[in-house]
């Protein structure tokens, strides 16, 4: 099953007993916070469920998979996700 942005307003909405309108503030609110630390560069920890960090990727070369012709693919940044041991141990069922 995916989390979409609409049932995790709902869930935040039913957890804390907020109004529906609340919930989605802090919902978007958390997503821009989260978006505008990666923008600069720099990471957002969240203890117990893992670190979104950006990394900078170099310019290389690349292949069209459809033509197999060789490209350069320019410089750019990418968001990476590490998840935490707490978050592994809970997937991997070890955790309480």
């Amino acid at each position: 099953m995916t989390i979409t942005r609409d049932r995790l307003v709902k869930s935040v909405q039913e957890s804390a007993e907020l109004p529906k309108n609340l919930s989605n503030g802090v919902v978007e609110s958390l997503f821009e916070i989260m978006k505008k630390t990666l923008e600069n560069g720099e990471d957002v920890l969240i203890s117990g469920f893992g670190k979104f960090c950006v990394k900078n990727k170099d310019e290389r070369r690349g292949r069209n998979p459809k033509t197999g012709e060789s490209v350069m693919l320019g410089p750019r940044r990418v968001v990476k996700f590490t998840c935490s041991q707490v978050l592994r141990d809970k997937v991997n069922g070890k955790g309480g």
